[in-house]
């Protein structure tokens, strides 16, 4: 009877240290979103009904296209060990660029409406490159911080931004723009979901199937090393940040049409929502470490999350509290989940 028990107890222990292990393999391949996911599923079911319904969850994936796309350019910068806080002003930028010049050439040629579409979104493209050209510059070219440069540049962009509008929605955009990239479905599907499915698609595959892929994370693994195998380091740092800018840009695009006005004020907080979806997906903020699709997941972890806020009717300053938690905890759970990491090599 003695030996029963006791083969019982050594198995159950046996079954508990496959258990952890398993945990902990999930923790250090994935990072903490997945137990953050699992957590908010059950709060926000147990506190709102309406939470885990198909039409919710519908309508969380098609708000958090907006977010899927910047954090993707975030990402990029964040696994060559830098970051972008110019992410909000790259998108209203392009809302302000793009709406002027749609505003201006509709009154020039009002029979021509989808060239001036084109000539508006182009121009919004240009004015989101130039912002990433001058980050990227700043910190590939003259080893400018980060933080510094991003800031500075976020600085400018939204003076420019707020100098160009004085800080008045630009309206009367042509109908068909809105209609199509705001509110237009293909198949059924939304457009601006189309346009990330496509965005995730090709960012995939630059960062799984290309030699500029393994470039960018061979500088965030180590710059020096990087630098000594024969990477072009400053170049890659350039062609990271302008990315970063034009993959905000397409969110700036897409909002502006949702909107349908040019706005200062758009993007205002997608900085920090990014960092915080990228870190809490597994991002290593020392950069080298990262995947697409779980950056993905973060990007629509923190819009469910926002929305179950709402549904809780939890109010907007709370809840900027409580995101800011949120992305505090991740950083500290991602030095864990380095020193983990250093530790199984």
């Amino acid at each position: 009877m003695t030996s029963k028990l006791e083969t019982v107890s050594v198995s159950d222990t046996k079954q508990t240290l496959s258990s952890t292990a398993a945990v902990k393999a999930v923790f250090i391949r994935l990072g903490v979103l997945p137990f953050f996911l699992v957590a908010a599923l059950i709060l926000f079911t147990l506190a709102s009904k309406q939470f885990l319904t198909l039409d919710n969850l519908t309508n969380v994936a098609r708000q958090s296209v907006y977010l899927v796309l910047v954090s993707l350019g975030q990402m990029l910068v964040l696994v060559t060990g830098g970051f972008d806080l110019a992410v909000g002003t790259s998108i209203a930028l392009t809302s302000v660029v793009s709406a002027s010049v749609m505003v201006y050439f509709a009154a020039q040629f009002p029979d021509t409406v989808w060239l001036v579409i084109v000539l508006g979104v182009s121009a919004g493209f240009l004015a989101a490159l130039a912002l990433g050209m001058l980050s990227g510059i700043g910190i590939a070219q003259f080893g400018v911080s980060p933080f510094i440069m991003t800031l500075g540049v976020q600085s400018v962009g939204a003076g420019i931004a707020l100098f160009l509008t004085g800080g008045v929605p630009i309206g009367n955009l042509p109908f068909e723009f809105g209609d199509l990239f705001g509110f237009g479905r293909v198949f059924g599907v939304p457009v601006p979901v189309l346009i990330a499915a496509v965005a995730i698609a090709a960012m995939w595959m630059l960062m799984n199937r290309t030699r500029s892929g393994a470039r960018i994370y061979a500088i965030g693994g180590n710059i020096k090393a990087a630098n000594l195998s024969g990477i072009n380091t400053k170049r890659t740092l350039f062609l990271a940040y302008i990315l970063c800018a034009l993959l905000a840009s397409v969110a700036g695009v897409l909002l502006t049409a949702r909107v349908e006005s040019g706005e200062t004020n758009l993007g205002g907080t997608i900085a920090l929502e990014s960092i915080a979806a990228c870190v809490i997906a597994g991002v290593s903020l020392r950069g080298g470490i990262g995947r697409v699709e779980s950056v993905v997941l973060g990007a629509f972890f923190i819009v469910l999350v926002q929305n179950g806020m709402n549904l809780m009717q939890i109010g907007s300053y709370m809840q900027m509290v409580l995101l800011g938690s949120l992305l505090i905890l991740a950083v500290v759970i991602d030095q864990f989940r380095y020193r983990m990491l250093v530790g199984n090599r």
